[in-house]
């Protein structure tokens, strides 16, 4: 009996007992900027704001962009980011002003939110560099006159290649638009013919779910609207949230500013000056360390950008001419060539015609000029050495003066450098004569009367 008691007490206890409650969402939106073209630091931005995201529970993830495209791989990244998101993301294309072109477009689609700041654009999402697989700009791009349909005829495709990647782009795009239940057609159009759409025209063509003034605007006109969140359907609960602005932390802003391709084409250069410098001067230290560290972060930048084997070659060809001219003068010869395949390469390196994902003309000039310069200096450098008397080695004995110590035929011995060397002469000697040294075979001098 007294077991039975101890056991009704206990679970009697234990419903009694206080239950933990469970961590309650934040009610907040967050709000990630993506501004300036897509590439490898974006995508690792967006993905690690919708993880902390979803680890905090919040309500809503605000992806305000102002992109001209970029980085297919980048924009992919992102779109899987989004789709397996449990927190519900609002693309908004803002402030006014703003675009959301290639790349963007394909986001805006995937996103569970499409909204629009007035004033803004969207579209031309054809692919325009069909070997590095990006999305950029098309000289079409711009905003259609609101309430007119574009009329603008259909891209033909180049080749089969480049036919291949727009049908792929198409049914990626429809895929999207099919997810979240928007205009289907044009999202089509937009790949094919490059076509684009102002903001109100984009309401109207169920391209986007409204236009909003600003994030308050946004947070009202959210409200209510059910999503699709993996295989549910979700009410949102906007209204009131409050709104966190989470910006690019230092280490998305170096990376940005890494995978530039203008700095990295600089790190390139700066790592193989360097590289070149401390060879040169084996002990110097501040060169080899500085060029080490710059050549790494180039080697990575060129690891997460689409680049031209041909470029990559035309460098590491004029880096190699310039460790030539050092060792083998040419006097400008291999220095031209330096600079010139080093500002081929450059040209070439990289293979995207995305704003901001583009060599500028300022730096390849810059790198053609230095390259040029170092490869004159090394020439000018091995001119003045080829002037001066050599100091050391077997040829600086060429030339000196001496005195016969015996002689017999001949050959014999001459005192010359303060040492005793066997010697032979066309000519007959005798001791004491003053000799001169005309050249050596080993470690017998051939010497020549010395004339008076």
């Amino acid at each position: 009996m007294a077991r039975i008691l101890f056991l009704l007490f206990s679970l009697l206890s234990a419903f009694m007992l206080p239950v933990s409650p469970a961590p309650a969402a934040e009610r907040k939106a967050i709000v990630l900027h993506v501004n300036g073209a897509i590439s490898p630091a974006t995508a690792e931005y967006v993905t690690r704001g919708l993880r902390r995201a979803r680890d905090r529970g919040v309500a809503l993830v605000v992806l305000q962009m102002d992109t001209p495209g970029g980085l297919d791989t980048s924009m992919r990244e992102i779109i899987r980011a989004i789709l397996d998101s449990p927190v519900p993301v609002a693309s908004f294309v803002a402030p006014s002003g703003a675009r959301a072109a290639s790349a963007g477009t394909y986001i805006l689609y995937a996103s569970h939110i499409a909204a629009m700041a007035p004033g803004t654009n969207l579209g031309a999402a054809t692919p325009i560099a069909i070997g590095g697989g990006l999305f950029g700009d098309d000289e079409r791009d711009g905003e259609e006159t609101p309430g007119e349909p574009d009329k603008q005829e259909p891209r033909k495709p180049a080749d089969a290649g480049e036919a291949k990647l727009i049908n792929d782009a198409v049914a990626y795009i429809r895929g999207l638009a099919e997810l979240r239940g928007r205009n289907i057609d044009w999202a089509e159009r937009a790949v094919r013919e490059a076509a684009s759409l102002s903001s109100a025209a984009a309401a109207r063509e169920q391209v986007i779910d409204f236009t909003a003034i600003n994030l308050n605007d946004l947070l009202k006109q959210a409200h209510g609207r059910s999503v699709r969140i993996g295989q549910s359907d979700v009410r949102l609960d906007t209204a009131g949230l409050f709104i966190e602005d989470l910006p690019p932390d230092w280490r998305t802003q170096l990376l940005s500013v890494i995978t530039n391709p203008n700095v990295a084409l600089l790190l390139m250069m700066v790592g193989i000056y360097g590289l070149i410098f401390e060879f040169l001067s084996p002990g110097t230290v501040v060169p080899g360390t500085i060029g080490g560290i710059s050549l790494l972060l180039g080697l990575y930048a060129l690891a997460v950008l689409p680049v031209s084997y041909a470029g990559v070659a035309l460098i590491l060809l004029g880096a190699g001419l310039l460790v030539a001219e050092a060792h083998a003068p040419s006097f400008g010869v291999l220095g031209l060539g330096s600079a010139v395949a080093l500002v081929l390469g450059a040209a070439i390196l990289f293979d995207t015609d995305v704003p901001g994902l583009q060599v500028s003309w300022p730096v390849l000039s810059g790198i053609g000029f230095a390259s040029l310069a170092f490869g004159l200096l090394v020439a000018r450098l091995a001119l003045l050495s080829s002037r001066h008397k050599i100091l050391t080695g077997a040829e600086e004995m060429i030339g000196i003066s001496g005195k016969v110590d015996s002689w017999a035929g001949a050959g014999g011995y001459v005192i010359a450098h303060g040492e005793r060397w066997s010697a032979v002469s066309n000519e007959p000697l005798g001791p004491g004569e003053d000799v001169m040294v005309v050249g050596r075979q080993g470690l017998t001098l051939e010497v020549a009367r010395k004339p008076t």
